[in-house]
């Protein structure tokens, strides 16, 4: 294998030792720079270097996300962990299995093939030798670049990988003991925010007295130009600090907002990058023309718990502690805002209460270091108020969806368009496409970044999942990236994936409502995909797809599938509901091919996990606006799915040992949307 086909994350972090190391406590540190925010990657990751290594799985300890001792692989995104995580562990793990019996087979004057590995220890045509990895680990050079020449096992072979082993980050999360919330220095000071309206908004005056009457305690105020924190050793007091605040500050240059801002179809007709992909326009005016809009409104990551970071600055070095996706982004984002050395930065992943994207962890972060530089010597442990998160956290955009079909003479799609309204799905900072939310507040506040979107090789973002799975002759996007969107958006869970495959599998339900054919039946006829047609006919069987009935008394079981990113995980999701006055969603069958699976009990723990919050963007979630900004900062105005509310999930994997992993942890979420919406279409038909 050449270095040209190596992952891109092995490409970028060449060295062994990067990767891996054996501790003196007869254990192997596996170093990652994918972090840990729910999905189980780092049990995963650990059952990956396990098996390659056959060492058991106890003495495997995965180190994620640390600026000073692991890769960069930049952000957790994009179900792109155990591709690229997991294919450079596996390929180093397999090397430096390789060097270290090369080393043993000299010391035992053998052929390596003689040699064979039995929990770390290495026999010789089945006999003990006295020899494992930890008494060769000192002469092996690790200071080397892969080189990917070394076969990794057969999965035939596979005695840990492709097993289901509990989750190494529950019982921490079970206790209450797991997130960067619990982690409580000595002597740690508290710190709040008053936040810059806007960016551009300027703080004209304070009243520092009426905020130190209103906490009541010992407090200090930080400021610098429009950035304000409030720090004390006690937490009440800078949280009433916070919450005084507001009344007492005076800005200029904030801006005003309408709930007409807050809807998909305000985005059409505002200034827009316009973008043309695929086929090009159709030359003959369509015969039968069918037309389909959704929208999706601005969403939320309504996270469990509000962002938090701790800094500490103690001579001359800034360590922080972040529940962010990428640690190594955010210390050359930190430097880049502090003007500070990166070799000046420690930055370590500790985990959060939910993530699903560009969240507000990073820009706690930069709010936690400033407060720290300027009290340097003990650690300052900063978090968002819960209204402050709502309200200034990146936020998923909306976005509106046409598609164009023209229908052949058998009433299938002969020529497809999707128009696509949509602000950018990326502004992380040190991007050139966002900012830390605080160096808008900062003197000399940095220039206004011209969105842009990811590109289709990275999955696109507006575009993404635009393109349909289905046999179509002739298909092109028609992307308006609408340049300025009202509030800040970002990355959330699939970008633009779910609105994209809630038009496409809704409009193919309308299309085979047209030709009088039932919908597992018309998709089949226009999918010739193998693995997708499998997971099609498998979850129409569970569902008890072939007796659904017309849709009467309100029921309805709709279906829905879509393969993420076309290249990703495939997911076939059917759901039935009842609807009266409200949309109850009563049960879910998902089936998915996710490839060599590492650990089926954490991937199906992923399709759930997708499937839940899809229910709840579906049925519940909308940010709102009012003339001050975002309205909807707390649970009343911005209410997710109740657990009284989850239905039974049935998830499925299908055998894929056969073929590559592929990320699962965003590919149910379309689906199971799309799924909703079909099945309440076919129960409002009787109703």
């Amino acid at each position: 294998m050449s270095a040209t086909v190596l992952p891109t994350s092995l490409v970028d972090n060449p060295r062994l030792d990067r990767w891996i190391h054996f501790n003196a406590d007869r254990t192997v540190r596996i170093a990652t720079g994918k972090v840990e925010i729910g999905q189980g990657v780092v049990t995963a990751l650990g059952q990956i270097a396990a098996e390659e290594l056959d060492v058991p799985l106890e003495r495997v300890a995965v180190l994620s996300g640390d600026t000073d001792r692991g890769p960069d692989e930049m952000y957790t995104t994009s179900s792109l962990s155990i591709e690229m995580s997991g294919g450079s562990i596996r390929l180093v793990c397999a090397e430096v299995r390789a060097k270290a019996l090369d080393r043993a087979a000299l010391r035992l004057n053998c052929s390596p093939d003689e040699l064979s590995v039995v929990d770390g220890r290495f026999l010789q045509n089945g006999a003990a030798t006295g020899q494992d990895y930890w008494s060769v680990a000192a002469e092996l050079d690790l200071s080397q670049p892969a080189t990917g020449s070394v076969p990794p096992k057969k999965a035939d072979a596979y005695k840990i990988v492709g097993h289901s082993v509990p989750r190494r980050d529950l019982p921490a999360k079970v206790s209450g003991a797991a997130f960067v919330h619990d982690v409580l220095p000595p002597d740690v000071l508290h710190a709040r925010t008053l936040r810059q309206p806007n960016p551009g908004a300027s703080l004209v005056s304070l009243d520092e007295a009426a905020i130190r009457r209103a906490a009541r305690g010992d407090l200090q105020i930080v400021r610098e130009a429009s950035f304000v924190a409030f720090v004390s050793p006690i937490e009440g007091v800078a949280q009433a600090a916070a919450a005084a605040a507001p009344a007492h500050a005076i800005w200029d240059g904030q801006r005003v907002l309408t709930p007409a801002q807050q809807e998909a179809a305000w985005l059409k007709g505002q200034p827009a990058e316009e973008r043309r992909l695929g086929a090009p326009p159709p030359t003959d005016p369509p015969k039968n023309p069918v037309k389909i809009t959704v929208s999706r409104p601005y969403v939320a990551h309504a996270s469990m718990g509000p962002s938090c970071a701790l800094a500490e600055f103690r001579d001359g070095h800034l360590t922080v502690r972040s529940h962010g996706q990428g640690m190594h982004p955010l210390r050359k984002n930190l430097a880049m805002a502090l003007g500070l050395p990166i070799e000046a930065i420690t930055a370590t992943h500790v985990q959060g209460p939910g993530c699903y994207g560009h969240n507000g962890a990073d820009d706690a972060a930069l709010d936690a270091a400033l407060v720290a530089i300027r009290l340097p010597g003990r650690w300052v442990r900063l978090q968002w108020r819960r209204e402050e998160e709502f309200a200034f956290e990146p936020v998923g955009p909306a976005m509106l969806v046409t598609l164009h079909v023209d229908l052949d003479e058998r009433g299938r799609p002969a020529d497809w368009t999707t128009e696509i309204w949509s602000a950018t799905h990326v502004q992380r900072p040190g991007s050139g496409s966002g900012f830390l939310l605080a160096t808008e507040a900062l003197p000399n506040p940095p220039p206004e970044v011209q969105p842009t979107d990811p590109t289709e090789a990275r999955g696109g973002g507006g575009t993404r999942n635009a393109v349909p799975l289905y046999d179509v002759p002739a298909h092109r996007i028609l992307h308006h990236l609408v340049q300025r969107a009202p509030v800040r958006t970002s990355a959330l869970r699939g970008l633009g994936a779910l609105p994209n495959v809630y038009a496409i599998e809704s409009l193919i339900d309308e299309l085979a409502a047209r030709a009088g054919e039932d919908p597992v039946a018309y998709r089949l006829s226009i999918l010739s995909e193998p693995r997708a047609r499998r997971l099609v006919e498998r979850v129409a069987e569970l569902a008890g797809w072939n007796s659904r009935g017309p849709g009467r008394d309100g029921k309805g079981l709709g279906m829905a599938f879509a393969r993420y990113k076309n290249r990703a995980a495939y997911a076939a999701v059917a759901a039935a509901v009842t609807v009266e006055e409200s949309v109850r969603v009563d049960r879910v069958w998902c089936v998915a091919d996710a490839g060599l699976v590492v650990n089926p009990d954490g991937a199906r723990n992923q399709l759930e996990g997708g499937i839940i919050q899809a229910l709840s963007w579906t049925l519940k979630e909308q940010v709102r606006f009012d003339d001050h900004g975002i309205a909807s900062i707390d649970w009343d105005g911005y209410p997710i799915l109740r657990f009284s509310e989850v239905p039974e999930i049935h998830a499925e994997l299908v055998d894929g040992a056969g073929h590559p992993s592929l990320g699962v942890g965003e590919c149910s979420v379309g689906p199971t949307a799309a799924a909703v919406g079909n099945a309440v279409a076919l129960s409002l038909i009787h109703i």
